[in-house]
């Protein structure tokens, strides 16, 4: 690991919390990519002159963090940077690229079904008129980072299965001709359900990222409503505020 690492002792900043912010910038920025590993502690508490608690304290964090992982024979590895996705009209898809993600896509159902009350009111369509229903299961490096439930308007567009596993859905629409001009989003959290920590890898009532989006087109047009589900420890979601005058 050559990394140019330094400790400020004189800063009210205790020295683990330095160190760990470091390591996890050398990640997010891709000075540690994933799979390196990040070397032996006893030797980088010697370059640094910290003990080596201090240094295990640091590293720990990003392991509760999911960015590091401990591989018994292997030593400490990088696995990968969180996803810091900003709050405006973007795809998932499209954010993992942009963070070097490797985004992949598994569509588990790609059908017709009648639309339900909840997804009737967000697309505008009568209840029980058919409504496209995409799931998805997106993964980043080879592990799941989120589960994605989309309805759209029948006939919108082709969602054929092949494409929708090599590109992203808002790809697919612009390059239908649709053009995405709005969105009305809601954020929360909840525990995972037995079905959704086997998809997602995560134990059974751990805590989810929840998000429903309702796209619109330049028309006004509703052209998507989307329920997602993230897992915490590889995805956060950005604010910028402003103050008011």
């Amino acid at each position: 690991m050559q990394l140019d690492l330094r400790v400020d002792r004189s800063s009210p900043v205790p020295l683990y919390f330095q160190l760990s912010q470091q390591l996890e910038a050398a990640i997010e920025h891709g000075a540690l990519t994933p799979g390196s590993l990040l070397g032996n502690e006893i030797e980088l508490a010697a370059r640094l002159g910290l003990s080596r608690p201090t240094v295990r304290q640091a590293i720990q964090s990003l392991v509760d963090k999911g960015l590091l992982v401990r591989r018994r024979g292997v030593g400490t590895q990088v696995v990968h940077s969180q996803v810091k996705r900003p709050l405006e009209l973007s795809s998932l898809y499209d954010d993992l690229e942009a963070a070097g993600q490797r985004p992949a896509t598994s569509v588990l159902v790609n059908t017709v079904v009648p639309a339900t009350a909840g997804v009737a009111a967000a697309l505008g369509v009568p209840e029980g008129d058919d409504v496209q229903r995409i799931e998805r299961l997106r993964l980043a490096h080879g592990e799941p980072m989120a589960y994605l439930c989309n309805h759209l308007p029948s006939g919108l567009l082709d969602l054929d299965t092949a494409e929708l596993e090599a590109t992203g859905l808002y790809r697919m629409m612009r390059s239908a001709g649709i053009t995405l001009h709005s969105a009305r989003q809601s954020i929360g959290a909840r525990a995972a359900t037995a079905a959704e920590a086997e998809r997602l890898t995560e134990a059974e009532g751990a805590p989810l990222l929840t998000m429903q989006r309702t796209t619109f087109d330049d028309t006004g047009r509703a052209v998507e409503f989307g329920d997602h589900i993230y897992r915490p420890s590889r995805y956060s979601f950005e604010f910028q505020l402003l103050v008011r005058p």
